[in-house]
């Protein structure tokens, strides 16, 4: 059985840094596209970061210059590095794959549990 794993999540005050993981697990012979979603109570799901398979990367606004995503194809674990973290930044974070190739078939639409990140005083 395959699944999105996410670690990294925390509490941490304004400017602070953590960094997110995300291991896919399983028999799985590529992962394709990696994303990065948040969510905050009460708004709608912000896409954070996108990776693809081969290292190309893109931003929302609000966090370019602050997040960096990243992948180590042989792990099958992408991360997302974030620094001078803000109040706003508060969310659920969760990674999504949008292939995840297997011996016997093909997954999409893979969901991680999410991890809660607290950014507060």
């Amino acid at each position: 059985q395959v699944q999105l794993v996410e670690s990294g999540g925390g509490s941490v005050q304004p400017g602070g840094s953590l960094r997110l993981s995300c291991a896919a697990s399983g028999r799985i012979f590529r992962v394709n596209i990696m994303r990065w979603y948040r969510q905050a109570p009460g708004k709608q799901r912000e896409l954070v970061a996108v990776i693809t398979s081969d290292g190309r990367t893109n931003y929302a606004d609000s966090v370019k210059g602050r997040f960096t995503v990243s992948r180590d194809n042989a792990k099958n674990t992408v991360y997302l590095q974030m620094n001078t973290l803000k109040p706003g930044d508060t969310a659920v974070y969760r990674c999504n794959a949008d292939r995840i190739d297997l011996p016997g078939g093909v997954l999409f639409d893979s969901w991680g549990q999410g991890t809660q990140v607290t950014v507060a005083s």
